[in-house]
């Protein structure tokens, strides 16, 4: 595969976190053309203006949009961001039956408009959507996947930053498994630099424990709440991973992200989507699946997997 040229996405749902996806998009010169879309005529016009005013400021990409799908036509990514709002205290699996709906209604008329497009899901509970979204539109699973932990992993590697007294850009860890309560970190493969995670010298002398190890994942997994409760919705950092997952498409990158693909034979896992490092080109998603686990590790990444087959067959 090979770089797109005169790339175009189209963001669906003008919401607080299509909006700073487009942003983000704009601001990082992702694609050539970007395309916001919602039913909502009064708000997407209005976004697509705000956001068009400060083209000036950004990169050479312009942005268009309105409630006629017709737009994304020709689209060679098309990122989901549509779907009921999480609540402060609503799990992301609650929100599954309405967000189906959703996407069952949405990808048809996608796929009449964008029918070679790669689609990422961003709306929750994005691992169960992935499936439904797969389903409904009959895509191979590497052209429909979510979101997945790219933006949990970032959370990870910046709070391990934080505590190592290191960029996070140095941090070499994964947040795998369901985008949601029982996600977890691959700690028997984290490094920071070239150092394995618990024998690095952090700035007071001393090591990472395994009891702190704990504390920081269970603040990873829990972060969104945290977000919510405050301010009522996660805009600003899932626009910028959106983004950078839509880059790395475009760019045909080869790059490792943890994003959310139907796993087929993945360690013992079939017909679930879930996060696990996955090579993303311009060809979509493909699990890596020399991925190594520990048996705890295994263990923990069976019982996200019974998790989202649970939550996947409450919407069928």
């Amino acid at each position: 595969m090979a770089v797109i040229e005169n790339s175009k996405i189209t963001i669906v749902g003008a919401g607080s976190v299509g909006s700073s996806v487009a942003y983000a998009a704009l601001i990082r010169g992702s694609a050539r053309h970007i395309v916001l879309y919602d039913i909502d005529t009064a708000k997407v016009e209005a976004e697509v203006l705000d956001l068009a005013h400060g083209t000036l400021f950004a990169g050479s990409g312009d942005i268009v949009g309105g409630s006629d799908i017709g737009a994304a036509e020709g689209s060679h990514v098309v990122v989901i961001t549509a779907g009921a709002k999480q609540k402060p205290g609503q799990s992301r699996m609650e929100l599954a039956e309405v967000n189906a709906g959703i996407i069952r209604t949405l990808m048809p008329q996608l796929l009449a408009v964008a029918p070679r497009a790669i689609y990422v899901i961003v709306t929750n509970p994005c691992d169960v959507l992935t499936v439904i979204a797969r389903e409904v539109s009959g895509l191979p699973a590497e052209r429909v996947f979510s979101s997945g932990t790219v933006l949990d992993t970032a959370r990870l590697r910046w709070l391990l930053g934080r505590r190592a007294g290191v960029s996070a850009a140095n941090v070499h860890a994964y947040i795998i498994g369901e985008h949601g309560d029982t996600e977890f970190p691959l700690w028997s493969s984290a490094m920071i630099g070239t150092v394995p995670v618990l024998e690095w010298a952090t700035p007071d002398g001393g090591r990472l424990t395994v009891g702190e190890l704990d504390r920081i994942a269970v603040d990873v997994r829990d972060a969104a709440y945290q977000v919510i409760r405050g301010k009522g919705a996660t805009n600003y950092a899932i626009g910028l991973s959106s983004t950078r997952i839509v880059e790395a498409v475009l760019r045909d990158e080869q790059a490792v992200l943890p994003v959310s693909t139907v796993l087929e034979g993945f360690h013992g896992v079939d017909g679930i989507a879930l996060s696990v490092p996955s090579l993303i080109t311009a060809a979509g998603a493909s699990p890596v699946r020399e991925t190594w686990f520990s048996a705890n590790e295994l263990e923990l990444f069976g019982r996200s997997a019974d998790a989202l087959r649970d939550a996947i067959g409450g919407v069928r």
